[in-house]
Parts: structure tokens; C-alpha cells; sequence
């Protein structure tokens, strides 16, 4: 016989509170799920055209005319050979240019911005302040304010058709600088410099076998940053290099233009070009991205 249920126990009900924290727990993830969706949304659009230029590069030039495919063809290894053997443009070359100028550049940029920043923070000195605000002042001006001048000096001084006019402004990186006196003034304690200076180490020294170790995590960021900027400047090129041997990859694929508007071109080459011209940044990206995380949440935290 079953058992009857005991009328005299009251029923357990919610209180006010319990009803408010089962809300705020739905909403909680209500508002997780839609971020997840809105990020995955974000993902899909940005890879998009990464997979679109790698599924034209596999297509042929007729093909590419007849419209849209999801789906690789055949043509990968034709587009490549046809690229790297253009008659406008010698594709190897220019990636060489293009490496030596960013790599060149890149480390120029993080090791001398780095060393700036180390020694604000390291020195006590009168104008002190008045230097850091000078240069976070000059990372207001934008680079074609300063273009004609520039030019014109880099002309007079015979320079023009070589790399010293690309790499040698990369000293002075204000947004460089800025980054890494953040980091410095969170990662690294003074009193490590001091006990390197009581020790009998000189400041260079105490700089690069000390301090920079301490950095890396900063400095490769950054330098990914400054490979990727260095890499795709089209704009102080075009104006330096007149002699194609001397072109660097964003000048030749410029040159890509020239030979869409005429009949004899192919987009299949085209596509492959511009494949081709991401790959070197794709794998500095992926040797030195396990440092990413890791020195922006370090560099914008002080200790």
C-alpha cells in the first residue's frame, strides 16, 4: 500500500535570494554562450579570406573566371612555378629583400627600443620625464608628415636603391618604446640592476646579459609586430627603390596590378603571389606567438 504523503510537513519553498542567484546563474550563461557564438562568428569571418586566397590559389586562371568554389583544384604546383618564374617580377628575390629588410628591422627596432626603455627606468637623472613625454610626443606624428624631407635627405646623402634609408629609422619605435617601459616597470625589479652594478657589471653588460633574458617574452612580441609592419610597408619603399632587383614583396605585388588590366593575366598567379608573400609572416607568427600572452598580460601589469 502505498504511502500517503504527510500533509502536516509544509512544502519547501524558494526564498528570495535563491530564485535571484538561479537568475543570475542563466544569465550568466546565457551571456558566455552568446560571447563563445559572437567570438566563433568573429573567427569564421577573419579565416574566411585566408582559406578563400589559399583555395584560389589552387585554381586556374579559368576557373577562377567561371566564380565561387569552396573546394582546391589541381593547379597549386602550375601557380606556384608560374609565380616564382613571372616575367614582371621575380617573386624569390623580392622575398629575400622583403627578409633582410624586416628581419633587419625587427630586431633593430626591439633591441634599441628596449635599451631606451631600460634606461629611463634605470637612471635617475634631471629631464628624466620631460624625454619620456618627448618621445610619446612623437609617436603622435604621423610618417607622411615627415615624408618629403626625408626623402629629399636620403637622396642628398646617395642612399637611395639601398636598405640603410628602411632600417636605420627603425631605431627610434616611440610605440615600441612605450610598450616595453611598461613591461620593464612591471617584470623588472631595480634591485636586480643594482645588485648586477654593486657586483662590478658594467651597464651594457647588466643590459644584454641580464635584463634582455628577463624581457623575452616583451621583446618577441614585438618583434612579431615590428616583422609584420616591416614586412607589409609599401609606402617608404616605393619612394627609396627605383631598380627592381632592389623591390621588396609589397612593390612586386603592386605590380600584380598591371598585369590583371591586360588580357594575358593570371589570376591563379595572382592569388599564389599573394599566398606566397604571407607564408614567411605565418611562420614567425607561429615560433614566436607562445610568447604573446604571456608579455601582454606581464607588460600591462606592474609589479
Amino acid at each position: 500500500m502505498a504511502k500517503l504523503k504527510n500533509l502536516d510537513q509544509p512544502a519547501k519553498v524558494k526564498n528570495y535570494s535563491d530564485f535571484q542567484n538561479e537568475k543570475g546563474a542563466t544569465s550568466l550563461l546565457i551571456a558566455r554562450i552568446a560571447s563563445y557564438v559572437f567570438l566563433a562568428f568573429v573567427t569564421i569571418m577573419c579565416l574566411f579570406s585566408f582559406y578563400l586566397l589559399i583555395i584560389n590559389s589552387t585554381r586556374s586562371n579559368a576557373g577562377l573566371q567561371q566564380g565561387f568554389s569552396l573546394l582546391p583544384r589541381e593547379y597549386f604546383l602550375q601557380n606556384f612555378a608560374s609565380a616564382m618564374a613571372s616575367s614582371t617580377y621575380y617573386m624569390p628575390r623580392g622575398l629575400l629583400n622583403s627578409l633582410i629588410v624586416a628581419a633587419s628591422t625587427s630586431i633593430v627596432t626591439v633591441y634599441f627600443s628596449a635599451m631606451t626603455a631600460y634606461g629611463l627606468f634605470a637612471y635617475d637623472f634631471k629631464g628624466r620625464k620631460l624625454a619620456d613625454k618627448f618621445i610619446l610626443l612623437v609617436m603622435m606624428i604621423p610618417t607622411q608628415v615627415s615624408t618629403v624631407g626625408f626623402v629629399t635627405y636620403v637622396r642628398q646623402l646617395r642612399l637611395v636603391d639601398t636598405y640603410w634609408p628602411l632600417i636605420i629609422p627603425a631605431i627610434a619605435a616611440p610605440a615600441t618604446y612605450f610598450y616595453m617601459k611598461q613591461y620593464i616597470e612591471g617584470a623588472l625589479p631595480l634591485e636586480v640592476v643594482e645588485a648586477a652594478r654593486v657586483d662590478g657589471s658594467n651597464e651594457f653588460r647588466t643590459f644584454n646579459t641580464i635584463c634582455l633574458p628577463m624581457l623575452k617574452p616583451a621583446l618577441a612580441v614585438q618583434m612579431i609586430f615590428a616583422f609584420v609592419a616591416s614586412w607589409n610597408n609599401f609606402f617608404t619603399p616605393a619612394l627609396i627603390l627605383d631598380k627592381a632587383e632592389y623591390y621588396t614583396t609589397p612593390i612586386m605585388i603592386s605590380l600584380l596590378k598591371s598585369e590583371l588590366t591586360s588580357q594575358a593575366g593570371d589570376l591563379g598567379k595572382v592569388y599564389m603571389s599573394i599566398f606566397v608573400s604571407i607564408v614567411p609572416v605565418i611562420i614567425v607568427y607561429i615560433f614566436l606567438s607562445k610568447f604573446i600572452i604571456k608579455g601582454v598580460t606581464l607588460g600591462s601589469v606592474k609589479g
